[in-house]
Order: C-alpha cells, then structure tokens, then sequence
C-alpha cells in the first residue's frame, strides 16, 4: 500500500508564496515521475508540473517562471514551491505519484489534496 500525504496549502494574499509537500510512503521500490495537478471550482482538474525520476521538468504555461517543482528521492517527497500566486492559482493541489511496488509494478497514486487559496 502507498500513501501520499500533502502539506503547506494555506490562505495567502496575491504576491505571496507558499511551498507545497508531497511525501509518498509504504512499499516502495522507486518513482518515476511526479507531479502536481489542481482542481478549481467548476473546473477540471488540469495539470500543473512534472518531474522525472532523472530530474526533467515541464510546467504549464500559465505558471512557468512563478512555480517550481523538485523532489528529494531519498525522502520520497516532491515539492511545488509557488511564487507570486494570485486569484487564479486557488484550486485544491493534488500530488500524483507512479510508484513501483512489490506487489502491482508501476502504479499511480493520488493524495488527498490540499487547498490553496488566494484573496486580498
């Protein structure tokens, strides 16, 4: 069983920051990719950033050069740090995992969420 847990979603002000954690846990072997998607009210979930198990990233257009997203193999954990958030970036931020287990090979697992708003 694998387990991701996110943290450090929050109410901030346009211009802020916040920095978001994923930490995936239980029977692993490896993970390949990475990533971060967000969900908006009304809105389907759309993807935010990527990173390999190598360390290459991709971004969407709308967040490039404000977003960053990393990852410590060693702790299991990716990272979204966001920069000049504004309005647009509110959305619950999920963190989505392919993990390779003992038991079912190369899977994917999602977190909870964490929510992430935005407003003066």
């Amino acid at each position: 069983q694998v387990q991701l847990v996110e943290s450090g979603g929050g109410l901030v002000q346009p211009g802020e920051s916040l920095r978001l954690s994923c930490a995936a846990s239980g029977s692993i072997f490896s993970i390949s990719v990475m990533r971060w998607y967000r969900q908006a009210p009304g809105k389907q979930r759309e993807l935010v950033a990527h990173i390999t198990s190598g360390g290459t990233t991709n971004y969407r257009d709308s967040v490039k050069g404000r977003f960053t997203i990393s990852r410590d193999n060693a702790k299991n954990t990716v990272y979204l740090q966001m920069n000049s958030l504004n309005p647009e970036d509110t959305a619950v931020y999920y963190c989505h995992a392919v993990v390779s287990t003992p038991n079912r090979g190369y899977w994917g697992y999602w977190g909870q969420g964490t929510q992430v708003t935005v407003s003066s």
